[in-house]
């Protein structure tokens, strides 16, 4: 049974979400401050998050930075704040999905099962990938630029994984949208495609402004490319 930890202050919301979430088989511990949520966090204890971002003694950013020191857990935030910003701020620090209030508790679950099973399946590969510096360990999850360990989310190293593993192969935004979401693609739009790219070409190019390893096909979309 997997274990999710809540963070939300909104009792109604809480009781729904809850229940919800029991009756599809998860284990949930709520938290409705971030000093419950810290007492509560331990790395490896959770299967996956579910952060509101206003909270009475901070946000669920704050807590997201302090997961991401020490975890790559999936994480996705409940946010009555849609602004282009907010939402970049999220997934920059290195949030892996967002749903704004108010939703629909079947989106909700949908989206909580697709990081799971990406997550679960990822972390079941038998083999490595090695090309233009990176080197990814998927037995242990872990992805290396030239010998240096990288941080990457949950989202990230699927995404990394998927572009190492078509090397030089034109990806469209719909097939990279379907390959990180096992739920319908219109829940997601371009725009929080194009943050996913550009925070991992902050993470694993020499120089993001001119990126060699993932590069745009305009028009077409991205490609691992390994010939530079």
């Amino acid at each position: 049974m997997d274990k999710l930890l809540l963070l939300e202050d909104d009792l109604s919301l809480i009781t729904g979400l809850t229940y919800a979430l029991k009756k599809q088989g998860f284990e949930v511990d709520v938290a409705r401050t971030l000093s419950e949520a810290d007492a509560n966090w331990a790395d490896g204890k959770y299967a996956l998050l579910i952060l509101d971002v206003t909270l009475p003694d901070g946000t669920g950013f704050d807590f997201c930075r302090k997961v991401r020191q020490c975890s790559k857990v999936p994480i996705i935030f409940l946010t009555a704040m849609d602004e282009e910003t907010n939402v970049m701020m999220g997934l920059d620090m290195g949030g892996d999905d967002y749903i704004t209030k108010p939703f629909k508790l079947g989106i909700l679950i949908s989206r909580v099962n697709a990081l799971l099973r990406r997550s679960k399946n990822f972390g079941q590969e038998a083999t490595g990938l090695d090309s233009n510096g990176i080197k990814v360990c998927l037995l242990q999850g872990q992805v290396y630029k030239n010998g240096q360990l990288l941080v990457l989310t949950a989202a990230e190293y699927k995404m990394l994984c998927y572009f190492m593993k078509n090397a030089n192969v034109v990806l469209t935004k719909e097939q990279i949208l379907k390959q990180l979401w096992d739920c319908d693609g219109n829940y997601i739009d371009n725009n929080t495609l194009t943050v996913y790219i550009r925070r991992l070409r902050m993470k694993i190019e020499d120089d993001p402004g001119r990126p060699e390893r993932i590069v745009t096909v305009r028009g077409m979309g991205y490609k691992w490319q390994v010939n530079f």
